[in-house]
């Protein structure tokens, strides 16, 4: 619990509390916070911007921000009468390394230019999505870095959807198989129209199926790709292993030809045959060996039906379309070298002009799990609600999370193009994410876990809490909360991480309503009993939260660990909008999903 004392005549502010934080620490912090604030923005800085950088590093000092103010003012004003060149001579003094951190930062925001751009005569990029599921946030990079690339250069991007059916038969049985989902063409626009992108031709691999049918027919005519029988694993273990070919590899075009006939006919089932380009049985990387370019699927596919059984893989499909559509510049993960390298092998082949090739590094998300299988077999297992659930954390789930796609862009813009592996922080999101909504999402009382409160001898019949709605902004007015009182007792809930810090005989004070005097703790009965203090404002009780027991409204908030807080909030929150994040005092941001009679159900934001 907090307590603050204000010393005016020796201007010192002492803060006494388990988290305790004293004058100078205050200072030093309101200081190096507002000299990089204006250093940042020439020389003006933005008090709220500091004070709410305060209290996101030390949200205990949240409910004394009235007793912070006047010293951040004189801070603020301090800084105002310095030059430019003088804060920054005195950020330097707090940091000797702040400028730095802070060039340093907009270098990781700038991306690299691209390679040889005056060698096209427009860039041009494309987006690619699997139609397995909604984009998640693992996508968003791929997405985000094409999106400001040909911003950047007034080029072109192209939305080609890689619905290609390249998984066995067996595969696709399984609940963990990946194939083409009917709802995931409008999902994945939905998330684009989201993240602001703007794209300027659509294509979908399943409606060329006969360019690469003709191209892969040119290859075999080449000499370069021929038909193998070999079952997968007895390829893998006794050729591509041991670095010999195949009994097929050596066949004639003709019956090659004759063979690649014979699959477009249907001659042969699913795992049967297969065609495979001749890249070298002598390649250093296995994977390199031989790869397969054509197979058979005998699924039905969503926008084609069983019009076609023979399907493209994805690096020879992504050789052929590239080079048709006139891609300039391509950016993928370094994992995906692999696939690179065969395209090239193909472009070189047909004496194509290649594409630049570009990679960034593979991102790790330590804190989430991103499964598009695992979260579209659980929503059709009625386990998640649906592809905004914010368990899937798909760009869906973070929008009905309240999340904002400028957050989302910003926070992966930082990455840049670095090849090195990052380990993604969703902390990062969150705190962009903050900066946008923490001015414009008003404040409520919210109690996890409830706990009853008892409080005897209370003196009038009724009281009324008006705390702000937010109090960086008084002009957006107040709640009105009524409490009422029967035979001099009034009953409210409070949580239960607050009871635990509470002891017999101490005097708390209800946030914006009155002080009582804790008399007895029964956890087991889930009931604290407490008599009447005072009722004028004293900010050396420790503030605690509270929700009226007659009149409150029950609130349930799902996480995206699929963990579900529940309690109760203050009634006010029966006339918010849905869909619009608020913040619950000491809790969190939410999003308000739907309202059912007396029930608020949440998502929370963070």
């Amino acid at each position: 619990m907090l307590i603050i004392i204000e010393d005016y005549k020796s201007s010192k502010l002492l803060v006494r509390s388990k988290f305790s934080m004293n004058v100078e620490e205050i200072k030093k912090f309101l200081w190096l916070s507002g000299l990089k604030n204006s250093v940042k923005f020439n020389g003006k800085p933005n008090k709220k911007a500091v004070m709410g950088k305060l209290i996101a590093t030390r949200s205990e000092l949240r409910s004394e921000t009235k007793i912070i103010l006047p010293l951040l003012e004189q801070i603020i004003g301090e800084i105002l009468q310095l030059t430019i060149d003088q804060q920054k001579e005195q950020l330097l003094k707090l940091d000797p390394h702040a400028l730095d951190k802070e060039e340093k930062r907009k270098e990781t925001k700038e991306l690299p230019e691209l390679p040889n751009v005056s060698d096209y005569k427009k860039v041009v990029m494309r987006l690619a999505p699997y139609p397995s599921g909604a984009l998640h946030i693992g996508n968003a990079r791929m997405i985000i870095l094409n999106d400001e690339y040909v911003k950047k250069y007034n080029g072109e991007l192209i939305l080609f959807y890689d619905d290609t059916i390249g998984s066995p038969k067996s595969l696709r049985d399984s609940p963990k198989a990946k194939y083409v989902l009917p709802q995931a063409y409008d999902l994945i626009k939905e998330g684009l129209d989201w993240l602001g992108i703007k794209y300027d031709k659509i294509y979908y691999k399943s409606d060329r199926l006969e360019i690469f049918y003709e191209y892969c027919e040119k290859l075999i005519k080449d000499n370069i790709a021929y038909v193998c029988f070999c079952p997968a694993g007895k390829f893998r273990n006794e050729y591509k292993k041991n670095k010999k070919d195949c009994p097929h590899r050596t066949q004639s075009i003709e019956i090659n030809l004759e063979m690649w006939q014979d699959m477009l006919n249907g001659k042969y089932h699913e795992g049967e045959a297969v065609v495979r380009l001749k890249t070298g049985m002598d390649q250093k990387d296995p994977a390199l060996r031989d790869q397969i370019i054509m197979r058979i699927s005998e699924a039905e596919h969503p926008r084609v039906g069983n019009k076609y059984l023979v399907w493209p893989m994805l690096e020879y499909s992504w050789a052929i379309d590239d080079f048709l559509i006139g891609a300039t510049h391509i950016l993928r993960g370094i994992d995906l070298v692999k696939e690179g390298i065969i395209e090239e092998f193909i472009w070189d082949h047909f004496g194509w002009k290649k594409a630049e090739l570009l990679y960034y590094g593979r991102l790790n998300f330590s804190d989430m799990k991103l499964s598009k299988t695992e979260s579209r077999n659980n929503i059709q297992r009625g386990k998640y609600e649906g592809w905004d659930d914010p368990r899937t954390w798909s760009l869906q789930s973070l929008k009905k999370r309240g999340i904002r796609s400028e957050a989302l862009r910003e926070s992966l813009l930082d990455l840049g193009m670095s090849q090195s592996g990052i380990t993604f922080s969703v902390n990062w999101l969150y705190s962009k994410n903050q900066e946008i909504i923490d001015e414009l999402s008003n404040r409520y009382f919210y109690v996890e876990d409830p706990i009853l409160l008892v409080i005897d001898k209370v003196p009038e019949k009724e009281y009324i809490s008006e705390p702000l709605l937010l109090p960086t902004d008084p002009k957006k007015g107040k709640r009105k909360i009524k409490c009422r009182v029967k035979e001099n007792q009034l009953m409210v809930l409070i949580s239960l991480a607050d009871v635990k810090a509470l002891e017999t005989g101490v005097i708390v004070r209800l946030k914006d309503l009155l002080n009582i005097k804790i008399n007895s703790i029964n956890l087991r009965n889930k009931r604290i009993n407490a008599t009447y203090h005072s009722k004028e404002l004293n900010r050396e009780f420790p503030i605690i939260h509270w929700v009226s027991q007659n009149e409150n409204i029950e609130v349930s908030i799902l996480k995206p660990d699929g963990k579900l807080s529940k309690g109760f909030g203050e009634i006010e929150l029966l006339k918010i909008p849905m869909d619009k994040t608020v913040q619950f005092e000491r809790y969190g941001f939410v999003n308000p999903i739907k309202r059912e009679k007396n029930h608020l159900y949440c998502y929370f934001t963070h």
